[in-house]
């Protein structure tokens, strides 16, 4: 009788598909923990290279070229700095600069103290306490251009309501367009009214880590507000006047659409002998009325180069301030 064999036996063969399911989750894994991050921080990035790095390096090439509306096919005429060494000698740059840094002293300073005493009553207990704090950003959400053409009437020199209030003190009417002083004082007041609000709920903010046990603390001692207020509420907003002082310089530099709506005619000469032209208006005045585009970019950089300055500087006194507390 015949035997029969059996079959032989083949090696087993191992499935690769766990294997590769398990791969793919770890690198998914991976891929989440160390690269979502990048994808939700990717928008502001591509929005930035497109509106923000990409203008200012543009604006850094025209501002090496002859780019003028009145030459035809000069915006590939390479000049090198020749449009920063005119600049350096261009009187009217320099009197821009003067409007722009004394409406910023003159707006800036006592706009930040205001801001400051505001947020500390707005730390009390009081009545109708948020009610409160959203009036005082109603300046800020307001039209700026409506701003600029109300406080134009306002300091009118026949019919303005400020003129009418110092002739009944037995004061003349003032010309506020007019004088240099006199419209950066103008234009002051109206940086102060529109900013003072936001920059409140700011330090308010910030006030807010603060310890209602200080405040209690200086009651039970007997110390009135301006006591509270000189000895615990600005050490505590230390960084954030730091803060605020740099954005407020930076928007300073900025500074165009309320002179601009000051002047009557909506000149952006800032006036008839430019006694209240700010730098923003300056660059306007170069690209939009005369057409001087590479001489605007050269404005324009030099205007980057004065925040960057004024950045840095603000920067290194917070260190100095912070390491000497």
């Amino acid at each position: 009788m015949a035997v029969i064999a059996p079959p032989p036996v083949l090696p087993e063969r191992r499935s690769t598909a766990p294997a590769k399911v398990e791969r793919w989750s770890r690198l998914r894994h991976k891929f989440d923990i160390s690269g979502t991050p990048y994808l939700y921080v990717a928008p502001f990035f591509v929005v930035f290279l497109a509106f923000g790095l990409f203008p200012i390096l543009y604006t850094g090439w025209m501002a090496t070229t002859q780019w003028n509306r009145d030459i035809p096919g000069s915006n590939h005429t390479f000049v090198g700095l020749n449009n920063f060494v005119r600049l350096f000698h261009d009187d009217y740059f320099w009197n821009a600069l003067l409007n722009t840094a004394a409406i910023g002293a003159l707006g800036t300073v006592p706009q930040l103290l205001l801001a400051m005493w505001i947020a500390h009553l707005l730390q009390r207990k009081m009545r109708a306490r948020t009610l409160l704090r959203m009036g005082v950003l109603l300046p800020n959400i307001t039209s700026v251009a409506a701003v600029g053409l109300i406080f134009a009437e306002l300091f009118g020199r026949d019919f303005g309501l400020i003129n009418w209030v110092l002739s009944l003190v037995g004061l003349g009417k003032v010309d506020w367009q007019s004088g240099t002083w006199q419209a950066w004082l103008a234009l002051a007041v109206m940086m102060t009214w529109r900013w003072t609000g936001y920059n409140s709920l700011i330090y308010l903010a910030a006030l807010q880590a603060v310890p209602d046990d200080l405040y209690e603390a200086a009651d039970l001692d007997g110390a009135g507000q301006f006591q509270k207020f000189r000895t615990i509420t600005v050490p505590a907003l230390r960084p954030t006047i730091i803060f605020t002082v740099i954005m407020s310089t930076i928007g300073t530099i900025q500074l165009f659409t309320e002179p601009l709506m000051f002047n009557p005619g909506l000149s952006p000469t800032g006036g008839d002998s430019r006694q209240f032209q700010t730098l923003a208006m300056y660059v306007y005045e170069q690209f939009w009325s005369h057409g001087k585009y590479a001489y605007a970019a050269t404005v324009s950089w030099a205007m980057f180069m004065i925040i960057v300055l004024a950045v840095g500087v603000n920067y290194l006194l917070s260190r100095r301030i912070r390491s000497s507390s």
